[in-house]
């Protein structure tokens, strides 16, 4: 490492001393299955909303066989809350991978862990790290955020390549996993103070507006079916008269095609 990486290296060290979120819960246990949870609540979801639902949730779900082995409308229940409901399924079907193909214990190799459903490369590779400590170089919004402020706060469209770089050159090999929580309680740190600096990103991807759109739609349909046990299609449609009827039906329908959502009928339930 150069100077200006070793200064870079001691102010995130620094700060992570003084304030980072050392009680985080995913933070005091290396068991995959508990980290994998966390990380896919985690996605686009912020930090204070996630906490009550991963306690929640790893009540409900303590081990990969209890998840395994729940019906996927107890899952979508317990997801309720979070948004994004297709990740509750992915880490439905994941589980149940993990249970029939590895006999219940998670592969440690970033290559195996992106062969689970709804596992990518950045949350292959968290696993790895946070998991199993393993020297792997990862990126995601916080990472971004860190190595764009201090390395290429005067740029724009910076290339993931380009930060990798400097990722790898900086990275703690003695302890990958601790270093992975400074930067992303350092760059949790930055958003707040100098703002979110992935616009300067060639891959930053705003996010859309939650409030009238489908994913609202969506994810009222979902929670209107975890309070009972089954709905019409003109139950809906009264419930969200805020919406056009051609959205929620068609909302409807792909529910039912990435079967989040049972057809019975005229009734609408949950998956079993």
């Amino acid at each position: 490492m150069n100077a200006k990486e070793k200064r870079f290296v001691q102010t995130v060290k620094t700060f992570y001393t003084e304030q980072g979120r050392h009680a985080l819960p995913w933070r005091k246990t290396t068991n995959p299955y508990r980290i994998l949870v966390s990380e896919v609540m985690l996605q686009q979801t912020q930090v204070d909303r996630v906490l009550p639902k991963y306690k929640a949730f790893l009540k409900r779900f303590p081990t990969v066989q209890k998840l395994a082995t729940a019906p996927l409308s107890e899952v979508l229940i317990a997801w309720q809350g979070l948004g994004y409901n297709r990740r509750a399924k992915m880490l439905h079907q994941c589980a149940k991978l993990v249970v029939s193909e590895y006999g219940g214990t998670f592969p440690e190799t970033l290559l195996e862990l992106q062969k689970l459903p709804g596992v990518g490369p950045y949350t292959a590779s968290a696993v790895c790290a946070f998991a199993y400590n393993t020297e792997v170089v990862l990126i995601e919004t916080n990472v971004r955020t860190v190595y764009i402020h201090h390395f290429f706060n005067d740029q724009t469209d910076v290339h993931d390549v380009e930060i990798l770089k400097r990722v790898e050159k900086t990275l703690d090999r003695e302890s990958p996993r601790e270093w992975y929580w400074a930067i992303m309680d350092y760059g949790s740190h930055l958003k707040k103070h100098v703002g979110n600096l992935n616009n300067q990103s060639k891959h930053y991807v705003k996010q859309s507006k939650f409030v009238g759109s489908d994913r609202q739609i969506r994810g009222a349909i979902l929670r209107i079916l975890s309070t009972q046990e089954k709905s019409t299609r003109a139950a809906f449609l009264k419930k969200l008269s805020a919406f056009e009827d051609i959205r929620i039906d068609a909302q409807l329908e792909k529910l039912v095609a990435e079967q989040m959502l049972q057809k019975q009928g005229r009734s609408y339930r949950l998956p079993v």
